[in-house]
């Protein structure tokens, strides 16, 4: 109505829509190619400018994968050590592990209020010690380790394997420490047999020979309440550290507990030498440890040698682009292509054209005509734990639905092509003589047959003409044409004209 002259005012009351929806409709009509331009559109945002870029995001896939135990703290110290900008922060990292499927989103529990959080105020101050089991041979055998921490320091002072947790082998352990690092002020201790004769027998109070040794080291023994696990916390939390980052890797794994103790050895070290802890601002333990330590002190690194912290972060220009071979796919008319099982958005305008994906270094890009048009995170499914990459197949693809759009109806010519809007369109020799319909979706003309795709070409043709096009949707007619008395005619057709089209006399 607005077309033929009504006022947008006057339509837009009768409708009962606002004068804004009119306009947009009629700018979508002229620039989406009529009605087929006019139907619901999400009203999702294409992008959203402060997200967090692809690259960064599957860098975080990348640390997850390959340390399954970092949690999002843990993953943002390493991208800020590698120098990524901008540092995305933990609630945004967290994120992208749920996103990709590494974390199971669950509420986390509440802390308990009559929780009481402490810590001694210098090094040496108190250790605290236990005993855990799980240490396996690989023929089966249980070990157990006479396991000791510092409490300010966070400083793993004893880590001994034995083959039963006895009084003499937790002894010769805790003597071992005292040697290397010097006495502590007092050890923290549960109610063990091996620690204390507190429950004796018939409520029998006796001296154990771990008491024997703190007494003649001037060591003040402390115990802690019955059925009080979180007490001796801090040694209980390198326990879980210890079995998520070394037996999930060294667990039945050596012959004999020599090697197996090489190996727990090599992993304290690189605990309280090379690894952050949170609690102690993302430094080593040695760190604070060295604080502590008194003259002639033993420590685990030479006097001085205090590991040098990681330069600042030095930004980079980012690596161009390689282009890789990738396999060929066709944008939907939502802006999504599927690749190994998942959708991924392309920009809407490229709806109905052929696109390349590449899949790699977690990355997926998605080209078009050699231009890197979108960026995502690959994404795999959960059905393994096995890193391996999805296996892309360019085979024969099957046909695709024709978009619904206004469309009009040409018949093939005997070259293979249709004419629209005054353009030759390649339809192909198999289609020859047959009646396709051309429509325009997004940028693109689109050729059907039966419902079904044909095939798709960029708009070659002036935009101009379409109205005129789809005035005619079966073409112009045929016009009838008489030829001069006695000449002899000889009629050719041009190539790549429609069937209709008048024929070109040649005497």
């Amino acid at each position: 109505e607005v077309l033929e002259g009504a006022s947008v005012t006057e339509v837009a009351r009768r409708f009962k829509v606002s004068r804004q929806s009119v306009h947009s409709w009629l700018t979508r009509y002229a620039a989406g190619g009529g009605l087929g331009g006019l139907g619901d559109r999400s009203s999702r945002p294409h992008g959203c400018p402060h997200q967090m870029g692809p690259a960064t995001e599957a860098r975080i896939v990348e640390i997850r994968r390959a340390h399954p135990a970092w949690g999002a703290d843990r993953i943002g110290y390493q991208l800020e050590r590698d120098g990524i900008i901008p540092l995305p922060g933990r609630t945004s990292i967290y994120r992208a592990l749920v996103r990709n499927g590494l974390v199971s989103p669950g509420q986390r529990k509440r802390r308990r209020a009559d929780y009481r959080r402490w810590e001694r105020g210098r090094p040496m101050e108190l250790w605290q010690m236990d005993v855990v089991g799980g240490f396996h041979l690989a023929d089966g055998v249980e070990l157990k380790a006479v396991s000791g921490i510092d409490d300010n320091s966070r400083f793993g002072i004893s880590a001994k394997l034995v083959r039963r947790a006895t009084a003499g082998p937790v002894c010769e352990a805790l003597l071992a420490a005292l040697r290397r690092h010097g006495v502590p002020d007092q050890i923290l201790t549960d109610n063990g047999k091996v620690f204390t004769g507190r429950f004796g027998p018939a409520g029998i109070s006796a001296e154990v020979l771990f008491d024997r040794i703190c007494a003649e080291n001037g060591i003040r023994h402390l115990l802690t309440a019955p059925r009080s696990p979180t007490t001796t916390g801090k040694v209980e939390r390198w326990h879980k550290t210890m079995r998520a980052e070394f037996l999930t890797v060294h667990d039945y794994q050596h012959a004999t507990v020599a090697e197996l103790q090489a190996a727990l050895d090599a992993w304290v070290d690189h605990y309280n030498t090379e690894r952050p802890h949170q609690a102690l601002g993302m430094r080593p333990p040695i760190e604070r440890f060295q604080l502590g330590a008194g003259p002639g002190v033993e420590t685990v690194v030479e006097p001085g040698a205090v590991p040098a912290m990681p330069p600042a972060a030095v930004v980079e220009p980012s690596p161009r682009v390689v282009r890789l071979p990738g396999v060929q796919r066709w944008v939907d008319q939502h802006g999504l292509i599927s690749l190994g099982g998942f959708r991924y958005r392309v920009p809407i305008v490229l709806a109905g054209e052929p696109v390349e994906a590449v899949a790699a270094d977690h990355l997926v890009r998605i080209f078009h005509r050699e231009v890197l048009v979108a960026e995502h995170v690959q994404r795999r499914k959960p059905d393994t734990g096995q890193q391996r990459e999805v296996r892309l197949r360019q085979g024969s693809r099957r046909p695709r639905r024709a978009t619904d759009a206004m469309a009009v109806t040409r018949v093939v010519d005997s070259s293979g092509y249709v004419s629209f809007a005054g353009t030759n369109y390649r339809v192909g020799n198999a289609w020859r003589r047959r009646s396709v319909e051309v429509s325009i979706v997004a940028g693109s003309v689109q050729l059907a047959c039966d419902g079904q795709i044909v095939r798709m070409h960029p708009i070659r043709h002036d935009r101009v003409k379409e109205h005129g096009a789809f005035a005619t949707p079966n073409g112009r007619p045929r016009q009838p044409y008489d030829a001069p008395a006695g000449a002899a005619v000889k009629a050719k057709p041009l190539r790549g004209r429609p069937a209709g089209r008048a024929l070109t006399p040649t005497p």
